[in-house]
């Protein structure tokens, strides 16, 4: 299975990001049917449940994603190994148990995201802004690759003190003000 780098590169150790895999919609399909469950209504008067009709339903979306990324984060690298006439697939490192079928698995490892690759159309995490505040994807601390980050002052102007006037205009000031923004080393 060969992935592609996503079209803005952050950095991504381990396999490349799910959304870009060739699997992904097998493995994502995958995770909906796993997480289908049975869900009832009873009907009648007073609360009694004289009729029950039951379907199956989704988990909460958010539950879902936790357990697809829960399995990307733990995908194992394999490598084709040739078995009597056919080759299987098996864990790049022998110690590794045999890979079940519910495991994700890749056959190359990701990129490093960080730095510039045009081979592979990554443009690197150099002069990209980031959020010095963030726990996420945009955050310094991961988005920077551990190079550090440079702070640097914007003047931004925005429109403010805006006043509404019957009937039917709104006037507005300009105003500027300052803020500090990060880019990556």
């Amino acid at each position: 299975m060969r992935c592609r780098p996503p079209p803005s590169a952050t950095p991504s150790p381990g396999p490349a990001p799910l959304a870009t895999c060739p699997a992904a919609p097998a493995a994502q399909s995958q995770a909906l049917r796993a997480s289908l469950e049975m869900k009832c209504k009873c009907h009648g008067v007073s609360g009694s449940c004289s009729i029950r009709t039951c379907w199956k339903g989704l988990q909460e979306l958010r539950d879902v994603a936790t357990d697809l990324k829960t399995r990307y984060l733990s995908a194992t690298k394999v490598v084709h190994r040739p078995m009597g006439t056919r080759k299987h697939l098996v864990p790049k490192d022998l110690d590794i148990r045999p890979v079940k079928d519910s495991e994700l698995v890749y056959l190359q490892s990701s990129p490093d995201f960080c730095m510039k690759n045009e081979k592979v159309g990554s443009h690197g995490t150099q002069d990209r802004q980031c959020n010095k505040t963030s726990n996420g994807s945009d955050s310094c601390d991961l988005m920077c690759c551990g190079r550090g980050y440079n702070p640097y002052t914007d003047r931004v102007v925005e429109r403010c003190h805006c006043k509404y006037h019957w009937c039917c205009y709104v006037t507005c000031r300009r105003c500027e003000r300052t803020v500090e923004r990060y880019v990556c080393k």
